[in-house]
């Protein structure tokens, strides 16, 4: 029998079960579903992603929620635990166990279907650096902004069937504890500082890809399409998921505008992009309509190259993109691209920054003034500017002062001057 005293559990050592699992429903009331270890599914999640969906919130965010729920469901099914019966004490192990536990190493699908004697695809080790883009690859350890996530799920999981009284009497994962302003520093207030167990989150400016890397980036794509998808994703900041919405009748090359669906309200919205985009996407367009893809005005835009085609998705368009860090062995993302052209838009001084927030489709103007700022590679430049124009400085030979004679200059320091 498994310990369950908060300081009696092994947490090291503690190996978190491959039971139950997330697995997508085709039921458009049910986007996913979360299965326990007998294949059943979970009621109290299930209520709970059905509140999620009354809230207007999007099936990404349901399967987001989805993948923090499951970690907490093999957790307690790890130890023994009823999900209504936790204490205060199992939810602090479990925050615990997430900054003490290695991440579980899953086996890539096409090693899987080889069989276990093939050879284990080649990874960046974990935590290094890439040379290119200077981004370090997932470590090891689940990260704070990942402990972040799950406990702000958790927190509001059981805050949901507190008010239902469907769940504990007490949430597991309570508020921080108030703190008050010490005396003598001003009115004294309460200041809550979220999740009690909630991580500390280092900040981190939003990485974006510098010209000439973008240009690398773009002569390593092999087909229209693809081109097509960067010279759009650059231009009018899109998000991964929006850009792949759009269809055959969103396009207006006059305009320069395209139409997408945006990720938070499903509004319809038309992005102004730039030019090369649509010289590139025509060029898609005649190639794939030749092939055989589907030509209506309801159509999807993006299609797969090969037969039978299929609507693109977000997986095959990141795979086209990692098709291209491979040759230039980086590890750019989808979402450096939304970076790239928020940079380029925010730090244009003739673009009011309250156009970008809409282009952006950010609800709040400070989450846009984040590019605002230099970024990375500007901050680097700079500092290596200040550098060299140091090292020029201390290179140029001191001049004394007027009324000093020569000679006693040279007695005194030695004919150095």
């Amino acid at each position: 029998m498994l310990e369950t005293g908060g300081g009696a559990r092994d947490l090291v050592g503690f190996m978190l079960p491959e039971s139950g699992g997330l697995v997508e429903s085709a039921d458009p009331a049910r986007p996913y579903v979360l299965l326990d270890a007998d294949g059943a599914a979970v009621k109290p999640v299930e209520r709970f992603f059905a509140e999620l969906q009354a809230c207007g919130r999007p099936p990404a965010t349901v399967r987001s929620y989805g993948m923090d729920l499951l970690r907490w469901w093999r957790f307690l099914a790890g130890w023994g635990l009823a999900w209504d019966r936790v204490t205060r004490v199992d939810a602090r192990d479990f925050a615990r166990w997430m900054q003490i536990a290695p991440k579980p190493v899953r086996v890539h699908w096409r090693r899987k279907s080889q069989g276990a004697s093939t050879p284990p695809l080649a990874r960046p080790l974990p935590g290094v650096p890439n040379p290119v883009t200077g981004r370090a690859a997932p470590g090891v350890m689940y990260s704070a902004r990942t402990r972040v996530h799950s406990e702000a799920v958790l927190r509001s999981f059981y805050a949901f069937h507190l008010e239902e009284g469907t769940g504990p009497i007490i949430n597991p994962f309570p508020v921080g504890r108030d703190r008050r302003r010490p005396p003598g520093t001003g009115r004294s207030f309460r200041v809550t500082s979220g999740g009690r167990y909630r991580p500390s989150v280092p900040t981190r400016l939003p990485r974006r890809i510098p010209d000439h890397r973008f240009n690398e980036l773009f002569a390593a794509l092999k087909y229209n399409r693809d081109r097509a998808l960067l010279a759009f994703w650059v231009s009018n900041g899109a998000r991964t998921e929006e850009l792949l919405t759009s269809r055959q009748r969103d396009p207006l090359p006059g305009d320069q505008l395209l139409g997408v669906i945006r990720k938070g309200t499903r509004a319809y919205q038309q992005l102004p992009s730039s030019p090369d985009a649509f010289v590139w996407l025509r060029l898609y367009q005649e190639e794939s309509w030749r092939a055989g893809t589907p030509r209506d005005p309801a159509a999807p835009l993006w299609w797969t190259l090969r037969r039978p085609f299929r609507p693109l998705n977000y997986h095959a368009a990141r795979a086209m993109l990692n098709r291209a860090n491979t040759l230039l062995e980086a590890n750019w993302t989808l979402h450096d691209l939304r970076h790239t052209a928020a940079y380029r838009m925010a730090r244009d001084p003739k673009l009011a920054l309250t156009d970008v927030q809409w282009v952006l489709g950010h609800a709040h103007l400070t989450t846009t003034q984040i590019y605002v700022p230099a970024g990375r590679d500007e901050i680097m430049d700079a500092v290596r500017a200040h550098h060299l124009r140091q090292e020029r400085l201390a290179r140029i030979p001191a001049v004394p002062a007027a009324g000093y004679r020569p000679q006693a200059l040279n007695d005194l320091f030695g004919g150095s001057l």
